[in-house]
């Protein structure tokens, strides 16, 4: 299977979602921002929810030191993980500069957007 990519948001707040398939599960890529990098890795592994009859996930995450990637990543494996029913690692980066509490949170919501989207177009 080709690598698939779910854009969300524009300029320097769009989220780039890049899924490859392997055997065992997903690998995904978080990017975006004005400089993509690694900044963390989260593992999120399906599991029966414990408060209803669905799937939520496990998270562990490992993240860089003076990054909060894994504000992202944590939420995008677990989303990830249930949604597609597999494990899921993903390895995100996003920066801006001094970004603001609202970039912030429209970073967060387009990684939210594109982690959604990107389950929808491999459920078809």
């Amino acid at each position: 299977m080709r690598p698939l990519t779910y854009m969300a948001g524009r300029g320097r707040y769009r989220i780039f979602c890049r899924v490859f398939a392997t055997r065992e599960g997903y690998i995904a890529h978080l990017m975006g921002g004005t400089r993509p990098h690694v900044g963390a890795v989260a593992l999120g592994i399906p599991r029966p929810s414990l408060k209803g009859n669905y799937l939520s996930a496990t998270t562990s995450v490992l993240t860089l030191l003076g990054h909060k990637d894994d504000e992202l990543a944590r939420p995008a494996a677990a989303t990830l993980a249930a949604g597609l029913n597999s494990p899921v690692v993903v390895v995100a980066g996003v920066h801006i500069d001094g970004a603001s509490p609202e970039e912030l949170a429209s970073l967060k919501a387009n990684t939210r957007r594109a982690v959604v989207g990107i389950i929808k177009v491999l459920h078809r």
